[in-house]
């Protein structure tokens, strides 16, 4: 899987912690396709870092909501030609993130890893909005990989 990085939030992102996120993200691909081996699976995720103020902006704009949130998921509705399949883009929200780790009591790098799997799981397409049976699925899988990277 490749991972396309945009890190322009108000917080930096230490690229330690890139590591730690995409194996998070192939995790979650691994969990949801049952596979061990994802060789065979040639997907792009985008994965862009921004702020409160321009989180807010997409909610406002995507969801019609007027506040920031702590991250978005946009899916590729369908395949192009070629031998990637882009799955979409994850926008987390920095500002978000470092305050709720610091509210929550865990680190930065556990809170960024958590929204990658959440968004990950999003453009799987799981909603945990639209259904109950989503949201204890993606708990469960959630768990797992933060569990599983000793986070």
């Amino acid at each position: 899987m490749k991972i396309l990085w945009d890190d322009r939030g108000a917080e930096a992102v230490p690229k330690s912690y890139y590591v730690t996120m995409k194996q998070a993200a192939l995790a979650a691909l691994r969990k949801c396709f049952e596979v061990e081996d994802l060789k065979a699976l040639n997907y792009e995720v985008s994965i862009s870092f921004v702020s409160d103020e321009e989180i807010r902006e997409l909610n406002n704009k995507y969801r019609e909501q007027d506040k920031p949130t702590d991250v978005l998921s946009f899916p590729t509705m369908e395949a192009p030609p070629g031998k990637i399949f882009p799955m979409g883009d994850i926008v987390i929200s920095t500002e978000t993130a470092a305050r709720q780790a610091q509210e929550y009591g865990h680190t930065y790098e556990r809170e960024l890893t958590f929204l990658t799997v959440h968004g990950m799981l999003h453009l799987l397409g799981l909603d945990h909005e639209a259904s109950l049976e989503d949201e204890k699925i993606m708990e469960e899988i959630t768990d797992e990989i933060i569990k599983s990277l000793k986070l």
